[in-house]
């Protein structure tokens, strides 16, 4: 007998695949520009040009075998030095290439964290609104999920509401700021003060309690906006990075796993990765990228097509009368639905070909989430259906 488990999630996709092939289908009938897809986080700005520059230079100039041969199964040894190297100069925390591992992206990233650290049993506590795969890795690792909203009034972590959701089982708390739906920083605030109570309660319960910090919009920010680095706030902190996002480059799968040296037991938990990592299938991420992010570092693509984007969407949808959650990362608007059933006004959006995610999925009902990484001709096109589509709601 197969799994029942594994059956269900490969016959029902997530709710944002599911608009996305919907997406599909319309623009097949009605021609592209016609259609108004908001529902995938696909960057639209190309890479940097270095990045192209980085592997044709690696693929005509560097020994084929060499290039496309497995690396150590963490990572190659210079790629996870530069990596550790640029942690160090950024953000002021020793770092080793032995606290390195590289992978197949934040996914990988974020399931091999969980895999490395979680027993049957254990519970990790999600922050809504959050990205809905969370609970899907979380759950596979063997966890059980706790969901802790956070305040509708700023998205920040309600922190009443979070001490009651620690209990002795509790594991790990995922982190994801900037935020995916809501583009929302957490602010430096609010992580001294989940510092603060995560020191507590692992002393009060006598455990040991993980931050995974979820990372792959750390570089997407507007302004002067700071991200706080979690590692310089919280000893017990695993970070998940991924370079699709800063650098456009979604399809590569490239990322890795930082375990700091103030990690508990810091040697064990990343040889915990690299287990996870063999046991997951996921070793030896692939080679040209990761030659290419190690002479990349620092890189982001033009994010100032995303700030276009996000300045011009919220103001029309907010002289339209919605009530808008403005982002200061990541290419996110959380928007209030105008009816208490998200998933009705999504429906009702179809008729004006806007394609919109509803928030149920990510913990949060009564939102949607509008992907801005688009074209900024799509946004303007857009803009009468938005508003037509709020009249109705007048």
């Amino acid at each position: 007998m197969i799994s029942e488990k594994m059956m269900s999630l490969g016959k029902k996709r997530s709710v944002i695949r599911e608009i996305f092939e919907y997406g599909n289908k319309r623009r097949a009938e009605i021609g592209a520009e016609n259609v108004f897809d908001f529902s995938l986080g696909n960057p639209s700005i190309p890479a940097p040009e270095k990045v192209r520059e980085v592997m044709s230079k690696l693929i005509l100039e560097k020994d084929a075998v060499a290039l496309h041969g497995y690396t150590s199964a963490q990572g190659a040894p210079n790629v996870r030095k530069a990596i550790s190297d640029d942690i160090k100069a950024r953000f002021g925390i020793n770092a080793s290439p032995d606290s390195i591992y590289m992978t197949c992206g934040a996914a990988a990233s974020l399931t091999i964290s969980l895999t490395a650290i979680i027993n049957s049993g254990d519970e990790v506590i999600v922050l809504a609104p959050f990205f809905p795969e969370y609970r899907v890795f979380a759950e596979k690792a063997g966890a059980n999920v706790k969901v802790v909203k956070c305040r509708e009034s700023d998205l920040q972590i309600d922190f009443e509401a979070l001490e009651k959701a620690i209990t002795n089982k509790t594991k790990a708390i995922i982190v994801n700021s900037p935020n995916n739906p809501s583009g929302v920083v957490l602010s430096e605030e609010t992580i001294i003060e989940l510092s603060r109570l995560l020191n507590q309660k692992s002393q009060e319960l006598g455990t040991d309690i993980y931050i995974i910090a979820d990372e792959p919009y750390r570089e997407l920010v507007y302004g002067d906006k700071v991200v706080p680095y979690i590692p310089n706030y919280y000893d017990n902190t695993l970070v998940c990075y991924s370079f699709s996002k800063s650098l456009s480059l979604p399809g590569e799968r490239i990322g890795y796993i930082f375990v700091p040296e103030s990690v508990k037991a810091s040697k064990d938990v990343y040889a915990a990765v690299c287990g996870a990592g063999r046991a997951l299938g996921f070793v030896c991420a692939p080679s040209l990228l990761q030659y290419t992010v190690a002479e990349c570092l620092g890189l982001t693509a033009d994010i100032s097509i995303y700030e276009k984007n996000r300045n011009m969407l919220f103001n029309a949808l907010s002289e339209y009368g919605f009530n808008v959650v403005k982002p200061d990362g990541a290419f996110y608007l959380f928007m209030k639905s105008p009816e208490s059933d998200a998933n009705a006004f999504c429906e009702k959006a179809k008729k004006y070909e806007l394609l919109l995610v509803p928030g149920d999925d990510f913990g949060y009902e009564g939102y949607v989430r509008i992907s801005y990484c688009v074209k900024p001709e799509m946004i303007e096109k857009s803009l009468p259906a938005f508003e037509k589509l709020m009249n109705e709601y007048r």
